[in-house]
C-alpha cells in the first residue's frame, strides 16, 4: 500500500485519466473527490462488500432450486430478421 500525504486541493493522479483531490479535513473525516471515467465503478469498500456477500446468497439459492425435468426438453426457435 503507498501511503502519501496531502493538503486540501492537492491531488493525487493514478494512471492517465483517475485523478483523486482532497476536498476538505476535519477532526474525525476527509472528504475526496474522484474523477475516472464512466466505464470505472467506484464503490465504498463496504458496499462493495455488501454486493459481492448479496450475489454470493443469490447463487447459492440458484444452486437450491429444482427445475422440472421437462425444462431440459425445452427447444429455442430463434427466429432472425430475415423472417
Amino acid at each position: 500500500m503507498l501511503v502519501l500525504s496531502r493538503k486540501i486541493n492537492e491531488k493525487i493522479r493514478i494512471g492517465p485519466d483517475i485523478v483523486i483531490s482532497i476536498v476538505a479535513v476535519s477532526e474525525t473525516q476527509i472528504k475526496i473527490g474522484i474523477e475516472a471515467p464512466v466505464s470505472v465503478k467506484i464503490l465504498r469498500a463496504e458496499l462493495y462488500e455488501k454486493v459481492k456477500d448479496e450475489n454470493r446468497q443469490a447463487a447459492e439459492v440458484l444452486k437450491e432450486v429444482k427445475l422440472p425435468a421437462e425444462l431440459g426438453k425445452l427447444k429455442i426457435n430463434i427466429l432472425d430478421n430475415n423472417g
